[in-house]
C-alpha cells in the first residue's frame, strides 16, 4: 500500500468505491445516472472498508441502490445511486464551454500554486491536472470565486463505461473545494473537508481523455462552503455535473504561507 499524504481517507476514493459496488449489482443495459452521498465518519487510509449494498428498487428502467462504507463496525460514507436504461426519445440541450486555452499549452508552475494544491499534486501524480491560470479565462462577475481545472488519468483505462464512471467520481473530489478558497488565499491555514457529495452523469466520456472541469462556489460562510462544477469533454459536450458542500474553516487566520491541512471526512 502507497503511503497516502491525507491524514483521512480521500472522499473521491470512497464515493468511488461505493459507486464500484453498486454497478455491480445491477444489469449491463443499466447506467449509472447519479449519484448523492454523505461523508458521516472520519476514514482512515491505513485500515480495510467494507461496502454494504442495499436493492431498493430493481424496475425496467430505474434501479436505485444504497451503499454504506463501513470501518470498524462504523459508517464512514452512505450513497444512494441511480441507475437508467438509456432513452433518446427527449428533448436536447446543454451548457456550453467556457472559452479557455487547451490543456496541453498549460504549464504547472509550483510558485503559483497554494500549500495545499501543491500537496494535492504530489498526492496524485496517476492523473494529470492543470489548473487554467485565473488570468487566461473570463470571469463571470456575478460569482464570487472561480477556478477551471483541465484533468485526466494519464494511464489508458479499459474501454469499460463501468471503469470511466467510476474513475471520474473519484475525479470528481479532486480540487474542487478548493475552488471556494481561490479569493482566501492569503488570509491564513485552512482545514478541509467534504461533508456531502452529489453527482449526475450525462453524457458518455473517457477519464483518460481531457476534460474540464468548471467550477465556482456560490457561497462560503459559517465554516461551510458550497461548491459546485460542469465538466465538459475537449469538444465541449457538457458530460457531467457535480455539486459538492465541505467544511472550510481558519485553523491560524493571517498566518499566511502555513502549510494548509489536509483532511477529507473529518467532522
Amino acid at each position: 500500500m502507497i503511503p497516502s499524504r491525507f491524514q483521512r481517507t480521500f472522499g473521491g476514493q470512497v464515493a468511488a468505491q461505493c459507486l464500484v459496488a453498486a454497478t455491480k449489482t445491477v444489469g449491463p443495459e443499466h447506467g449509472v445516472h447519479s449519484l448523492h452521498g454523505y461523508f458521516v465518519g472520519p476514514g482512515r487510509p491505513d485500515i480495510p472498508t467494507v461496502y454494504l449494498v442495499d436493492r431498493i428498487r430493481d424496475g425496467r428502467s430505474f434501479v436505485s441502490r444504497s451503499v454504506k462504507a463501513v470501518q470498524n463496525g462504523k459508517a464512514i460514507f452512505i450513497m444512494q445511486a441511480s441507475f437508467h436504461v438509456r432513452d433518446d426519445n427527449g428533448p436536447q440541450h446543454s451548457d456550453l464551454m467556457r472559452t479557455v486555452p487547451d490543456p496541453e499549452s498549460i504549464t504547472v508552475d509550483p510558485e503559483e500554486l497554494s500549500p495545499i494544491q501543491v500537496a494535492m499534486m504530489d498526492e496524485w501524480k496517476d492523473w494529470d491536472i492543470r489548473i487554467v491560470p485565473q488570468d487566461q479565462f473570463e470571469h463571470n462577475k456575478y460569482t464570487p470565486t472561480q477556478q477551471v481545472v483541465w484533468f485526466r488519468s494519464k494511464s489508458r483505462l479499459p474501454d469499460e463505461d463501468t471503469v470511466h464512471v467510476c474513475t471520474l467520481a473519484y475525479m470528481s473530489d479532486m480540487t474542487l473545494l478548493s475552488s471556494a478558497l481561490v479569493p482566501h488565499r492569503h488570509e491564513g491555514e485552512f482545514q478541509e473537508a467534504s461533508l456531502d457529495h452529489a453527482m449526475w452523469f450525462l453524457r458518455p466520456f473517457r477519464a483518460d481523455e481531457w476534460l474540464l472541469y468548471d467550477q465556482i462556489s456560490p457561497s462560503a460562510h459559517a465554516g461551510r462552503a458550497l461548491t459546485h462544477g460542469r465538466i465538459f469533454n475537449q469538444r465541449g459536450d457538457l458530460v457531467a455535473m457535480v455539486t459538492q458542500e465541505g467544511l472550510t474553516r481558519y485553523l491560524n487566520k493571517g498566518q499566511v504561507g502555513v502549510p494548509i491541512t489536509l483532511l477529507e471526512q473529518s467532522n
